[in-house]
C-alpha cells in the first residue's frame, strides 16, 4: 500500500491519497510524517482519496488507535478540521464508513463521505482544485 500526501498551504488542505492495500501501521506511519511538517497544523481541510484502494486490513482496535493518534493531534488547534473522504466502490465507501464512524462523538471534527468530486471539493471549500491536479502532485 501506498500513502501519500500533499499539502496545499494557501487553501488550508491536505490532500491524502491511498493506493493499494490499507494497512494501519502504513497509515500511522504516512500520519507521523505529517505531524512534523510545519504547515500541518494549519491545515484544517482533509480530502482523503480512496479511488485506488484495493484491499483493506484494518482491524477494529487498529482503526480506533490510530484515530486516536489522529483526534489527539487534529484537535489541538482549536478549529474544526473538515474531513472529505472521496470513495467510489463498495470496498471504499465501507472503509470511509468505517472511519468515518471512528470520528463520532469526537469534537472538532466533520468527516462527510463523497462518491462525487466536485462535491467533495464544494464541501472542503476549494471548488477551483480538480482530482487530476491534486493526484499529478500526490502520486499513489
Amino acid at each position: 500500500m501506498a500513502v501519500s500526501y500533499h499539502i496545499f498551504p494557501d487553501k488550508g488542505l491536505v490532500y491524502v491519497r491511498y493506493s493499494g492495500f490499507v494497512r494501519a501501521d502504513e497509515t500511522l506511519d504516512a500520519f507521523a510524517r505529517f505531524m512534523t511538517d510545519a504547515e500541518a497544523g494549519r491545515c484544517h481541510r482533509h480530502l482523503v482519496d480512496l479511488q485506488d484502494v484495493t484491499g483493506i486490513a484494518l482491524d477494529h482496535p487498529g482503526l480506533l488507535h490510530m484515530q486516536a493518534r489522529k483526534a489527539d493531534f487534529l484537535g489541538t488547534g482549536g478549529a474544526e478540521t473538515l474531513m472529505a473522504y472521496f470513495a467510489t466502490t463498495h470496498e471504499t465507501i465501507k472503509l470511509a464508513c468505517m472511519v468515518q464512524r471512528s470520528w463520532d462523538g469526537l469534537r472538532g471534527v466533520v468527516a462527510r463521505i463523497f462518491d462525487d468530486e466536485a462535491q467533495a471539493l464544494s464541501f472542503l471549500g476549494v471548488a477551483g482544485l480538480n482530482m487530476a491536479r491534486l493526484r499529478a502532485v500526490a502520486p499513489g
